[in-house]
C-alpha cells in the first residue's frame, strides 16, 4: 500500500477515524466527526480502488478491500461502476474467489448476468476433486449463483437457463461435502415460474433433476441431513405445483418420502413437515399421509 498517504495508511492500520478530540464534544462536533468519517472511507476506497489498476499493488488493495469492505457503503456499487475494476475482477477470478460477489450488492442483477459474470465461475463447478480447497471454490461459486436465483428475477433466469446452469448444479449435488450438496441445491431455478416451466418442459432437464433428487433421498436414509433433507423436499414441492411433473412424480416420488423413515428427522421441524405433507398431498391428492 506504499501508494497511499500516511493519513490513509493509519486508517487501514486501526487509527482513529473519529476526526474529533475522543473527549466526548458536543453534538455538533460528533456531526462533523461522522462526515469526516464518510470522508476518510471514501477517499480511502478510492485510494485502494485506484490501486487495483495497479500490477504491484493489486493484490494489497484487493486485501485491504476485503477485510475492511463492511466500513464502506455500497461498495460493490463503486467497484462496479469504477472504471477497469471489472476487467481486473475478471482477470484475477480464475485464480482467487477471496472475495466474494454479492449480487445485491450491484445496482443491476441483471446487468452482472448480461456481463457474463456468472459464466466464468462454471469451471469451478466442474471440478471433480473433493479436496478442500476445490471444495472452497464450489461452495463460493455456488453461493454467487444461488444469490442471483434467489433474487426471482425472471430477466437473471432467462439469461442463465440456455447456459449449462442446471447441469452444473446437478453436478455438484452428487458430489462434495453435506454443505456444498445442500448449496447446489438452491441454484436450481423451481422457485421461479420461468425456471420451473422451462425444466418441466424439457424431458431431459426433468429427469436428470428428479433422478439427482432420488439419489440424494436414498443417500440420506444412510447419512441423514436434516438440512439438506429440507432443500430437497422444498424442490420437490415447486416440481410438484407443474401439472406434468406432479404426474410423473406419483410413480417417480421415492417411497421413503411417503413413509416413516424421515418422521423422526421431521418431528421438530415444522415448516419441512409441512412442505412434505403438502408435497405428499400434490401428489397422491387425499391419500393417506403418514406425517
Amino acid at each position: 500500500m506504499s501508494s497511499l498517504p500516511q493519513s490513509l495508511l493509519l486508517v487501514i492500520n486501526g487509527g482513529d477515524l473519529s476526526g474529533g478530540d475522543g473527549g466526548g464534544g458536543a453534538s455538533s462536533s460528533s456531526g462533523a466527526g461522522a462526515l469526516a468519517n464518510r470522508d476518510w472511507r471514501m477517499q480511502l476506497a478510492e485510494w485502494l480502488i485506484l490501486d487495483l489498476l495497479n500490477p504491484d499493488l493489486w493484490k494489497n488493495a484487493l486485501l485491504e478491500l476485503s477485510k475492511k469492505r463492511e466500513l464502506f457503503h455500497d461498495l460493490g456499487l463503486v467497484l462496479w461502476n469504477s472504471f477497469g475494476t471489472p476487467t481486473v475482477f475478471l482477470q484475477v477470478l480464475r485464480h482467487s474467489l477471496g472475495v466474494q460477489i454479492n449480487s445485491r450488492d450491484f445496482e443491476s442483477q441483471t446487468g452482472v448476468c448480461s456481463a457474463k459474470i456468472p459464466f466464468y465461475l462454471y469451471p469451478f463447478l466442474d471440478t471433480t476433486s473433493e479436496s478442500r480447497p476445490f471444495e472452497y471454490l464450489r461452495l463460493t461459486s455456488l453461493g454467487v449463483i444461488g444469490a442471483l436465483v434467489k433474487a426471482d428475477d425472471t430477466d437473471v433466469i432467462r439469461v442463465l437457463l440456455p447456459t449449462q446452469i442446471i447441469q452444473q448444479c446437478l453436478r455438484a449435488m452428487q458430489m462434495g461435502s453435506e454443505l456444498s450438496k445442500t448449496v447446489s441445491v438452491s441454484p436450481v431455478p423451481v422457485s421461479n415460474s420461468l425456471g420451473l416451466s422451462c425444466i418441466c418442459t424439457t424431458p431431459e432437464s426433468f429427469f436428470a433433476v428428479v433422478r439427482v433428487l432420488g439419489n440424494m433421498v436414498g443417500a440420506l436414509a444412510e447419512q441423514p441431513s436434516s438440512s439438506l433433507l429440507k432443500h430437497i423436499i422444498r424442490c420437490y414441492l415447486r416440481l410438484s405445483y407443474n401439472r406434468r411433473a406432479c404426474d410423473v412424480l406419483r410413480t417417480r416420488l421415492p417411497l421413503i418420502l411417503r413413509d416413516t423413515t424421515f418422521s423422526s428427522r421431521l418431528s421438530e421441524d415444522h415448516v419441512t413437515k409441512k412442505w412434505l405433507q403438502q408435497l405428499l398431498h400434490n401428489v397422491d391428492g387425499n391419500r393417506r399421509i403418514w406425517l
